[in-house]
């Protein structure tokens, strides 16, 4: 940053909160412009949609394990891997499975869940990720 500018930022730290509105109302009478428009705001067209017609996603970094149900043939081998994945005791781990769908893991990695989800898949039980 130039010297002025150094000089103007220190003597801004200076002023008080009535001197700062102060200055804000002064600056918008001089340069016509509007202090309460972001300073990195981008064009949005009229039609909220964003220039690709798309609106941006953003990419999900926390993900549930749904145990969606367990079949009775199979419930032993599910209850081994419930076990495992959530370290619950083995009169938990059933009554868990007493009233599914149930979230089995909340808010857990993609990692996490994905290897959830294989080792109760693999032992027969049906599960989705969301």
């Amino acid at each position: 940053m130039s010297t002025t500018t150094n000089e103007i930022i220190e003597k801004l730290k200076s002023i008080t909160l009535l001197e700062a509105a102060e200055l804000v109302s002064q600056i918008e009478e001089t340069f016509g412009v509007d202090a309460s428009a972001s300073v990195g705001a981008s064009f949005i067209p009229a039609s909220g949609e964003g220039a690709s017609g798309q609106e941006a996603v953003e990419e999900k970094t926390s993900f549930d394990v749904i145990l969606e149900d367990v079949p009775s043939d199979k419930r032993v081998a599910v209850l081994k891997v419930i076990r495992n994945v959530t370290s619950l005791g083995l009169k938990e781990a059933k009554e868990f499975t007493t009233s599914l769908p149930k979230a089995l893991k909340e808010s857990v990695s993609k990692d996490e869940a994905d290897t959830a989800k294989q080792q109760l898949e693999e032992a027969g039980a049906k599960v989705k990720i969301q």
